[in-house]
């Protein structure tokens, strides 16, 4: 084997400029989708992470049982809440470890009533991570000290015609299912560029939450907030024997509807991926084949030395595997130069944030990831080509014959 390696080895590059274009045609293909993968992971960050931020974090730590009834927010206190929010705070990923009651329940005033999510918070431990405090457009955000206050989104406010200093009346469910009623003031309005989101969650003081559902000095929920995204699942097993005692589930399972939707991106993606690099095999299966009837009587000389027909095919399988090898991996050190690059300017995508209502979770510049993982999968891909391309060449090659390629003109 390592002799037909030599060989192939030599003979691409007695051709250098056909090769050069082979190798050239596979290395921008292959560096442009790392690229796009890269800037396409840096939008995974600003758009689902930012939505992960709005929704509610990237894990959830509740009361056993909780799970049993997931759609109806049940109002199950977590024992020993504290005792999770230490447990997080071990783990370098984590960005913030907050405690919260959510509920649901009906906002209302004289233009009408709306159902919502009712969210009671820790203003200031959640400020470093919630899209929801660093968005207020009008007023202020909560502090821990407020009484009747809440924070309701720029979709609530425009669809019953509220604003700052305005009140609301509040009916929320408690524990053991009691209905309570509150008249509170709004305090500030976010404003995310999505009214249906807006809409749907209001947030109050944790201090307030509890004393107005009967659970004093309790939560419902303890959230994780993580640095990355992608992190949840390393995260979980490395929390998991301090956590035992509760459910730990990540946003995956409590957002099925964002995960599915990154997941058909991710596979459109890579069969777009495959599609590009298939053309790129297209201009390799092309100069293959005229590299068969440039060297026919080279072919002849070694059907006369006394090599196979297989061994012939063997030789130029190699000779396109090897194109493809380098064509991948100039592609992947291209592409990662690419990205790091990015990585460190970032993509200005302020101008085009209003283009669709998740778009406008993106904060002005885009930073792209080195996209490693994808790295082993493209270059498979891109040698698999070559190899598929070079198989008829290869057979072509081997089946010319000794006495009438030695006389071929």
């Amino acid at each position: 084997m390592m002799l037909y390696l030599r060989l192939a080895w030599r003979n691409i590059w007695r051709h250098r400029r056909r090769t050069m274009i082979v190798v050239l045609a596979i290395g921008l293909t292959t560096s442009m989708m790392l690229l796009y993968q890269g800037l396409m992971a840096g939008f995974d960050q600003a758009i689902y992470g930012n939505a992960i931020k709005v929704l509610g974090g990237n894990i959830q730590v509740h009361a056993l049982g909780y799970a049993d009834h997931p759609d109806e927010r049940p109002m199950l206190p977590i024992a020993d809440d504290l005792a999770a929010i230490e447990a997080a705070a071990t783990s370098p990923q984590v960005l913030a470890a907050t405690r919260r009651i959510n509920t649901g329940g009906m906002v209302s005033n004289r233009q009408g009533a709306l159902a919502v999510g009712i969210v009671g918070i820790e203003p200031e431990a959640e400020l470093v991570a919630s899209l929801v405090g660093q968005r207020i457009s009008q007023g202020r955000f909560l502090t821990a000290a407020d009484g009747d206050a809440v924070v309701i989104g720029q979709g609530l406010a425009v669809a019953l015609e509220v604003g700052v200093g305005d009140r609301l009346t509040l009916v929320g469910r408690a524990t053991h299912n009691q209905m309570r009623q509150r008249t509170m003031t709004v305090v500030g309005i976010y404003d995310l560029g999505m009214a249906e989101i807006e809409k749907a969650t209001l947030y109050m003081s944790l201090a307030e939450a509890q004393s107005l559902y009967l659970a004093p000095g309790q939560s419902t929920e303890v959230v994780l907030w993580l640095r990355d995204l992608g992190q949840e699942a390393a995260v979980i097993r490395e929390l998991a024997p301090r956590l035992a005692a509760y459910e730990v589930t990540s946003w995956k399972v409590n957002f099925p509807e964002l995960t599915q939707t990154m997941a058909s991106k991710g596979a459109v993606m890579d069969v777009f991926g495959v599609i590009m690099l298939a053309i790129a095999g297209i201009g390799t299966l092309n100069l293959m084949l005229m590299a068969v009837y440039e060297r026919t009587r080279e072919i002849g000389v070694l059907g006369a030395l006394g090599l196979k027909p297989r061994q012939i095919t063997l030789l130029f399988l190699l000779e396109g595997t090897l194109m493809g090898l380098l064509g991948a991996l100039a592609g992947v050190a291209l592409g990662l130069a690419f990205n790091a690059i990015l990585g460190q300017v970032g993509y200005d995508f302020s101008l085009y944030t209003e283009m669709t209502s998740y778009t406008a979770l993106i904060d002005g510049r885009v930073y792209s990831t080195l996209a490693l993982d994808k790295a082993p999968q493209y270059i498979v891909t891109a040698m698999v080509i070559s190899i598929v391309a070079s198989l008829y060449p290869a057979r072509e090659a081997a089946r010319r014959e000794p006495a009438a390629a030695l006389h071929y003109v």
